[in-house]
């Protein structure tokens, strides 16, 4: 079975190995790779200015989606809505929600906003948000399943109400793991935010995709740089932070 969909799919994605390697793709790879590796830096400032609405536009995504998750990580948790048959249904209406939301990938969901509010970072950021919005509730969500039932038990036998008890007794355990989750996910809406800028989120991506069109290979070659340097430089900064709050 698996040797059939092998064959199966080498001939539905017409893999060809000596297009590949022959001397026309050759010659064409390596003009292409050629033009990104030599840089026309003249593009510089349009670039870094391209780059901030990138790197705000995550930011921004990240700063409205993390309180939605905070509330709607407690009720998309097993253990906090299964005391009723109200909460069970809540819990898994919420739950089938939340699986759609985040099963559309950001770009499937700038392309709606682009049309929605039009083509710009205000569309990104919202594609952002909504995807957001899914992940961390579910990523909030499982650490809420997973705490200690112990200062639950003890605050609950105080004659605390449930509000309280959320608040005093299953909070104080997660608010580590979420401020872990929310630095790893800004990070990851920078990568994001790049990516959905192809289909109007603005940014570097939009400006990307002007240049490819143009077929302006060192102009793009010089926002490859760019991103890439910003992306590492924040994914190790996130990593630090994260590891700081461990």
């Amino acid at each position: 079975a698996l040797s059939a969909c092998i064959v199966g799919g080498w001939i539905v994605t017409d893999i060809s190995p000596i297009e590949f390697f022959s001397a026309d793709g050759l010659t064409g790879a390596g003009r292409i790779f050629g033009a990104l590796v030599t840089p026309e830096f003249d593009v510089i400032g349009e670039a870094l200015a391209a780059m901030v609405v990138t790197i705000f536009t995550a930011f921004m995504a990240t700063v409205v989606a993390v309180p939605v998750s905070f509330v709607l990580s407690f009720p998309a948790a097993r253990n906090v809505m299964a005391t009723s048959t109200g909460g069970r249904v809540i819990y898994m209406c919420l739950r089938v929600v939340l699986n759609i939301m985040r099963s559309m990938e950001p770009i499937i969901w700038a392309i709606i906003f682009s049309v929605w509010v039009g083509i710009g970072p205000f569309a990104g950021m919202l594609a952002l948000v909504v995807h957001t919005i899914a992940s961390l509730t579910k990523q909030y969500s499982e650490q809420i399943e997973d705490v200690n039932e112990g200062p639950i038990e003890a605050i609950s036998a105080t004659g605390a109400t449930r509000l309280q008890v959320l608040w005093f007794a299953v909070v104080p355990q997660c608010v580590i793991p979420f401020l872990s989750f929310t630095i790893y996910r800004w990070d990851i809406n920078v990568r994001m935010a790049t990516i959905i800028g192809f289909v109007g989120g603005g940014g570097i991506g939009t400006l990307l995709t002007q240049y490819q069109g143009l077929a302006r290979y060192n102009e793009v070659g010089t926002l490859v740089i760019l991103i890439t340097l910003v992306v590492w430089i924040l994914d190790v900064v996130s990593a630090r932070v994260r590891e700081a709050l461990r």
